[in-house]
């Protein structure tokens, strides 16, 4: 075979293999135990749906079985480079972090000091620890555990001294006799009870700088959509992205109709009877006369001010029984900061929603 030939051969067979080896007709082939990742970096699926990996950052390479953390509301740009199968995470549009001065773009990690990573979130600041808070208990072969700082490192580790610093047994005035010690002074005699596994770990969440973006609005502009939000408020103090289902309003009602005389809008108007909420085929097992949001006659437009967030129980013709977090309005404000082209999504860096708490109905 000529040289040329068989280099030409060589090329097409390695394009075939990168192109397979981005396709997801191929059966799923995992590790037993999920990768390791770094703190502040989500365990995300691949894009084929079968693997869990660690989701690649801001600015870094990114294909099908790399995806970009979506946590971070990043996404894959093919278009920075000329290889068709691999891009380049990119942050989406939204506000940026001021922290001390220094501005960092929606969706970008940084480590303001050593001992925390954090991520800018549409304009909030997510934190999560790099030092480990692990608690140290007096042993006989450890009576007086103290954290030191190490010249060199960030973070503090711990150093057993056999004595107390300050450990006198003497008289400070003169001519005093010698100081027998007190009982209590044996540090034998304090020691508490470990258990035969040593002293118990914090957990992440006991030096969690909690941090939760607001919800974001709602995905349609009547009947079901989705709202979410991005928090660490959990036992792991990882990010992680939150969901509800949400209704603003039903496309069948028409609350034009139910505007006073004299008046312009109808703010937050109440289901007149009882009603079941459908998803997906399913209904809720409850009757409920929730808020909606109204409508207006000089283009204002009404959206959610205060909410709450509840749990709803729906059930499938199938038998299936099931539960979803869904907004539940409280009161609504109307205002010309609106959607263009009923687009919900393009106002929701200015308007926000307050007072939202979680609540059992």
């Amino acid at each position: 075979m000529p040289l040329e030939t068989s280099a030409t051969f060589s090329v097409l067979l390695l394009i075939i293999s990168s192109t397979a080896g981005q396709d997801c007709s191929q059966p799923c082939a995992c590790s037993a135990e999920p990768p390791p990742c770094p703190l502040g970096t989500s365990l995300v699926l691949d894009g084929c749906g079968c693997c869990k990996v660690c989701a690649r950052q801001l600015k870094e390479p990114c294909s099908l079985l790399e995806p970009c953390d979506h946590h971070k509301e990043l996404y894959c740009d093919y278009t920075l480079l000329s290889d068709s199968e691999t891009g380049i995470c990119m942050a989406q549009e939204g506000q940026t972090c001021d922290l001390g001065g220094k501005i960092y773009r929606s969706g970008e990690s940084f480590r303001p000091s050593c001992k925390h990573q954090c991520v800018c979130m549409n304009g909030e600041i997510g934190c999560v620890p790099m030092c480990a808070n692990n608690v140290l208990l007096p042993s006989p072969d450890c009576p007086y555990p103290r954290r030191v700082h190490i010249p060199g490192r960030c973070c503090e580790e711990w150093l057993c001294e056999q004595s107390p610093p300050d450990h006198h047994y003497q008289s400070v005035l003169a001519g005093a006799s010698q100081i027998r010690p007190l009982p209590s002074s044996n540090p034998i005699s304090v020691f508490r009870s470990l258990s035969p596994h040593g002293p118990q770990a914090e957990s992440p969440r006991d030096n969690c700088i909690v941090q939760t973006t607001e919800w974001s609005e709602c995905s349609a502009t009547c009947d079901m959509g989705v709202s979410s939000r991005v928090t660490n408020d959990n036992q792991r103090c990882q990010l992680e992205r939150q969901s509800r289902i949400c209704m603003l309003r039903p496309c069948s009602s028409q609350q034009h109709k139910d505007i006073k005389k004299g008046k312009k809008c109808v703010r937050t108007p109440k289901a007149q009877h009882g009603m079941r909420f459908e998803l997906s085929g399913c209904s809720s097992t409850r009757l409920y006369k929730p808020k909606f949001c109204g409508v207006c006659t000089d283009n204002r437009c009404c959206t959610p001010h205060t909410t709450i967030t509840a749990l709803v129980e729906f059930h499938c013709p199938d038998g299936e029984v099931f539960t979803k977090n869904m907004m539940f309005i409280k009161t609504c404000s109307c205002h010309h900061d609106c959607p263009q082209d009923n687009d919900i999504f393009l106002a929701s860096n200015t308007r926000r929603m307050i007072g939202d708490y979680d609540n059992d109905m």
